[in-house]
């Protein structure tokens, strides 16, 4: 492998699924170890903070956007790619054989901002449901009605569920948690 390139670029590395923490952990302490900075720059495990109703309570965790996947910045030379491909829990580069691919300008703008956004925005609120999908309401005026998701507005947290009252299709505005899967 001959490649060489002036400045440092964004690939990405698949890992092992569950692993992705202890892989970004090892290449960064072993580049520091080895005084191999100035190849490898930054190492990223893209997440996001989400928000979900479990037993009535709300909770905020995290969840990673691409399990299984590291992105790694650095400036591609056979000193890289072999310090990169010998750490344990990387499997390979994403791209050709013998020809790890960089990420375009625009992916990388995307994992940027998505990585930026986690620390400055509310949690993305996650809904187990989609427009069309039967639920039932679990609180509220209407508890154990049933009906069918019509809309969802995420940014206010709120779905609307068409519910059949007295032999009507009638709308009703509801709160994301209020509802459930059936």
């Amino acid at each position: 492998m001959t490649v060489a390139t002036s400045q440092k670029q964004w690939y990405v590395l698949r890992v092992q699924t569950g692993r992705e923490e202890s892989v970004r952990q090892a290449l960064e302490k072993r580049s520091k170890a080895t005084g191999s900075d100035d190849v490898i720059g930054r190492v990223l495990v893209p997440i996001e903070k989400v928000t979900q109703i479990r037993g009535g309570k709300k909770q905020v965790r995290e969840q990673k956007l691409y399990p299984g996947y590291v992105m790694v910045e650095l400036e591609l030379s056979e000193k890289a790619w072999f310090f990169v491909r010998e750490t344990p829990g990387v499997g390979d580069f994403i791209g050709a054989e013998e020809k790890p691919i960089p990420m375009t300008d625009a992916e990388v703008g995307k994992m940027l901002g998505q990585n930026l956004k986690v620390d400055t925005e509310e949690p993305a609120i996650k809904v187990n449901f989609r427009v069309g999908d039967p639920v039932r309401i679990k609180d509220g005026t209407f508890v154990n009605y049933d009906g069918v998701v019509k809309q969802i507005m995420p940014d206010k947290g709120r779905v609307e569920v068409m519910v059949t009252i007295f032999g009507r299709q009638t709308p009703v505005d509801l709160e994301y948690w209020q509802v459930e899967s059936i």
